[in-house]
């Protein structure tokens, strides 16, 4: 990732995605990249998280600028990963996407190695915002 825009998780999330990392048999590139972005981010209780903010479980709306293409996005574990617009955080794009607010933007590298920036327009659901905290 060539920018990276100042992060907020919860401290909740913190705790599920280090037991999810102490888990893995692999400590593979997803996992450093996950790891990279729960060092540096800014640390909050589930109850202060601003609702524009990507959190576990949140469903987001964003769009790649050299395409323009429009992606809708939940960001989930990988246990349940797989389905329609269900990105795993430990994909790329998924560690990529934790912590940011709305109109921030990240530069990450696509399989197959194209860079690619992807905008947040919105966040539209965030577990937090709607009172779900054991999500």
């Amino acid at each position: 990732m060539n920018s990276t825009p100042t992060i907020t998780i919860t401290r909740l999330d913190l705790q599920r995605l280090e037991r999810l990392l102490d888990s893995l048999d692999e400590f593979g590139p997803g996992a450093q990249a996950l790891q990279a972005e729960l060092d540096r981010a800014e640390v909050v209780g589930h109850d202060e998280v601003p609702a524009g903010v990507v959190t576990m479980n949140s469903r987001v709306h964003c769009r790649e600028e050299s395409s323009g293409k429009d992606y809708h996005l939940t960001l989930v574990y990988p246990q349940d990963a797989g389905g329609e617009g269900k990105v795993s955080i430990l994909a790329p794009v998924g560690s990529a996407l934790l912590g940011l607010s709305v109109g921030q933007h990240i530069d990450w590298t696509a399989p197959g190695g194209k860079q690619l920036k992807l905008t947040l327009l919105a966040v539209e659901y965030q577990p937090e915002a709607a009172g779900e905290y054991d999500r």
